[in-house]
């Protein structure tokens, strides 16, 4: 039989949403591709302790609005304090061994994750704008671990354009699949419009040579998927989640690619 207890706990330490597995690993899978080094490792750690915090913050932060005090609260905030210990660590040893400004990607996303927070503490997080907000959050990690290797700021920024124009084409689609799997109304102009967009976002940083030419080639084989997805019967949320980190992917491999062989 299943102990009760540790179903609890686990569901409190671990996230369980693919989609934000996929937008925590991509970036830092992309910069420590294109960036190798001790100081990408530490923001890796970093990263992925922040990611993993953030569902036992929002459970503290959620009884706390409520004036409540669980069972779970107290298991909670040991979790969230544990994790923002092994993110302080993996921050430290970024710092210590860095070769460049790394932080100014982190400063620039502080918006998108504060308005994220917010809508997780007040059990909204899954609106449109928090989900696009946390996912262009994340993607700073890439940026910072590129600078932190030494790497200018544009050609930094560009791999983070690159994974904000991919989380908001995928975000969008993922939404659209999981209400039609619900037989729920979509906006299917929407979804494509926002495929449209990313691809000439990113085609556009690539004619001008901010990113690469095969991010433009990613983010277009992106949009093909979601067309051909929305052409076919809807599937369940779970193959939504697993179809769109082969997707992320597919944007991460590119990239990389792109920027070692110059295309």
């Amino acid at each position: 039989m299943t102990d009760p207890t540790r179903v609890r706990v686990r569901s409190i330490a671990l996230p369980t949403e693919h989609g934000g597995w996929g937008f925590t690993l991509e970036p830092i899978l992309l910069g420590l591709l294109v960036a190798p080094t001790w100081a990408g490792l530490g923001l890796a750690v970093a990263t992925v302790s922040v990611f993993l915090a953030r569902r036992p913050v929002k459970l503290v932060l959620t009884d706390l609005a409520r004036r409540r005090r669980l069972p779970r609260t107290r298991v909670a905030m040991w979790f969230a304090l544990g994790y923002g210990a092994l993110a302080l660590g993996g921050l430290a040893a970024t710092i210590v061994t860095t070769a460049g400004p790394f932080w100014w990607p982190l400063v620039v996303a502080i918006p998108f994750a504060v308005i994220s927070l917010r809508a997780d503490a007040r059990s909204r997080g899954r609106g449109l704008l928090p989900e696009l907000a946390g996912g262009i959050a994340m993607g700073s990690s890439a940026a910072a671990i590129a600078m932190a290797g030494g790497w200018d700021w544009v050609p930094a920024f560009g791999l983070w354009l690159v994974l904000a124009a991919r989380s908001y084409a995928a975000i969008v689609f993922a939404r659209a699949q999981v209400r039609r799997a619900k037989d729920q109304p979509y906006d299917r102009s929407g979804v494509y419009a926002a495929q449209i967009a990313a691809v000439l976002v990113v085609g556009l940083a690539a004619a001008l040579g901010i990113v690469p030419l095969l991010s433009a080639l990613a983010l277009f084989i992106l949009a093909l998927g979601a067309f051909y997805g929305l052409a076919r019967p809807p599937v369940p949320a779970k193959t939504v989640g697993w179809t769109q980190m082969l997707f992320g992917l597919i944007v991460v491999v590119l990239t990389a690619l792109g920027v070692s062989t110059g295309w």
